[in-house]
């Protein structure tokens, strides 16, 4: 198995294949950058996809630079977007790449991780140099990106700095030399924009990988927070151990593939022995176990995994569940409210929703009445289908 096949697996397209081929044969350490825009301090699975390809380009002896968009941050990317983006304030992007930094070297080593900051030359750049800048590309080919074009047909406003975004992440790139950039699917325009520039600076163009979108827990949608599918890596040990589980096995091979660091041939052999009658659920466990110890150390998984037996075979509920304290009102705490308030529901209607598809218990025993109230005093586990749980106590 060449080394080429393990670092792109999974990948949805390469721009080159041959010369990432021709790339990785010499001998240097390509530098391989990955810009991210500090727009949500709290990273799901579905954004670690990228991540991990940087850990296997990094384990493979190359230069990883993680390139955190503080300048870029400010003009509000706008790939996806059918209005302009609101931009984020200098405190916002601050504490997010903080937050970023402290979440990604869960899996980059930060010993081989060179991080960047893109205001490092944008900051000192003139409004000349800006426009000389912009002079580089056209128009008609900011027109030519699909979301560009859509808001443009559609009479929806296009600000004029959302087509310098592909511009500036393109120069990221001539300023860092990159040999290879990676991005999502929905990055592909700004990633070939880099190519331009860099062409145009008298730089070999960087090689383009991009990585397509992690299904959700649903296994259908793109793995998101809006649409409660996800995995955050920042979640209890059992609530991860739980969510995860609770993937069809067609789905995990998928994840396998794209969250693992299992080598392919690893990967092959479980799929041979789950097709000779291995049960899916134990391949599962493993793969489960992996991400849980990647998060919160060696042998978190295995706990999690006992915890999760003891759970859902001798249905007791887990002992590390959150604790929360919720005040009573005049007539009490309602029943929706409470499991609002502890996390268990996103919202009341949800909470109805659970409640009459009888899926809530109290201390085991379901509740039926969409009415109950819970009166100052009350101790007790609350819970939620399977995997989510609380200890409430109403004040």
């Amino acid at each position: 198995m060449s080394n080429y096949e393990e670092l792109v697996r999974g990948a949805a397209e390469i721009i080159h294949a041959e010369e990432l081929k021709e790339r990785l044969a010499g001998d240097r350490p390509l530098r391989v950058k990955v810009g991210f825009d500090p727009t949500a301090p709290d990273l799901h699975l579905g954004h670690t996809v990228i991540i991990n390809a940087m850990r296997r380009f990094q384990d493979a002896g190359h230069e990883v630079i993680f390139l955190i968009g503080d300048f870029t941050g400010m003009i509000g990317d706008p790939t996806g977007k059918n209005v302009t983006r609101k931009p984020l304030t200098e405190e916002d992007v601050r504490a997010n790449a903080q937050t970023y930094r402290d979440q990604v070297f869960r899996i980059l080593d930060p010993e081989r991780t060179e991080v960047r900051f893109n205001s490092e030359w944008f900051s000192a750049m003139s409004a000349a140099d800006m426009i000389r800048l912009a002079s580089c590309h056209t128009v008609a080919r900011m027109l030519e990106r699909d979301d560009f074009e859509k808001r443009y047909r559609g009479g929806q406003p296009i600000a004029i700095h959302e087509f310098l975004y592909p511009l500036v992440q393109g120069q990221d790139s001539v300023e860092l030399r990159a040999d290879i950039e990676m991005g999502g699917t929905d990055q592909k325009f700004n990633l070939l924009v880099g190519r331009q520039l860099q062409s145009q600076a008298g730089q070999p163009p960087q090689v383009i990988i991009t990585w397509p979108l992690l299904e959700g827990t649903d296994g259908v949608q793109k793995m998101s927070k809006s649409l409660d599918n996800y995995v955050g890596i920042t979640e209890a040990p059992n609530e991860m151990f739980g969510k995860i589980m609770s993937i069809s096995d067609e789905l995990m091979w998928r994840w396998f593939e794209l969250l693992s660091f299992r080598s392919i041939p690893e990967l092959e052999g479980l799929k041979k022995a789950v097709a000779e009658g291995r049960n899916p659920r134990d391949v599962k466990f493993e793969l489960a176990i992996e991400i849980v110890d990647r998060f919160h150390g060696r042998g978190a998984g295995q706990r999690a995994r006992d915890g999760f037996i003891a759970r859902f075979r001798g249905g007791q509920a887990p002992e590390d569940m959150p604790e929360k304290s919720l005040p009573a009102g005049n007539e009490g705490l309602g029943i929706a409210a409470a499991l609002t308030g502890c996390g268990l529901t996103t919202s009341n209607s949800e909470a109805f929703r659970m409640i009459k598809q009888g899926a809530v218990k109290i201390d085991g025993d379901k509740v039926e009445d969409r009415d109950m109230s819970l009166a100052a005093g009350f101790e007790g586990v609350i819970q939620v289908g399977k995997r989510r749980f609380a200890r409430l106590k109403v004040t």
